[in-house]
């Protein structure tokens, strides 16, 4: 799996990682089981500091997506991924406002919204495909 970067972004790189790897646990590119590239290696590969892809990793870590240990390093949660309880709703709500604000503010109708996001879902499901 290829992890696009952008160091021109204004988000920063970390989340950019961490938002790769789920997006490509999301199309099934990255499975299960699967083990990611060391920090020095995934360092090395995008041209970044250690301390940022270890901080991605640890994020990974604390919301159930990657398991870290001594032996196999980092590694796809071979288990079942966090449920999309009340936490992971209110915090998707937090999200989304900027988005759907800054939509609105440039005339973007509750219906356009819905057709991108549904065409954005409907391409993440596929890429598993």
């Amino acid at each position: 799996m290829l992890l696009g970067i952008d160091l021109q972004s204004e988000t920063p790189i970390y989340t950019q990682l961490v938002n790769g790897i789920i997006e490509g646990i999301a199309r099934k590119q990255l499975v299960p089981g699967e083990a990611l590239p060391s920090v020095r290696s995934m360092a090395a590969d995008l041209g970044i500091n250690l301390h940022t892809v270890n901080k991605a990793y640890h994020l990974l870590k604390q919301e159930g997506y990657v398991q870290i240990n001594r032996k196999q390093g980092v590694v796809i949660q071979p288990d079942a991924f966090p449920a999309a309880d009340e936490h992971f709703r209110g915090r998707l709500k937090e999200q989304l406002r900027p988005l759907i604000a800054e939509a609105i503010c440039r005339g973007m109708t509750k219906e356009q919204f819905n057709e991108i996001s549904f065409e954005v879902f409907s391409d993440m499901i596929k890429g598993g495909e």
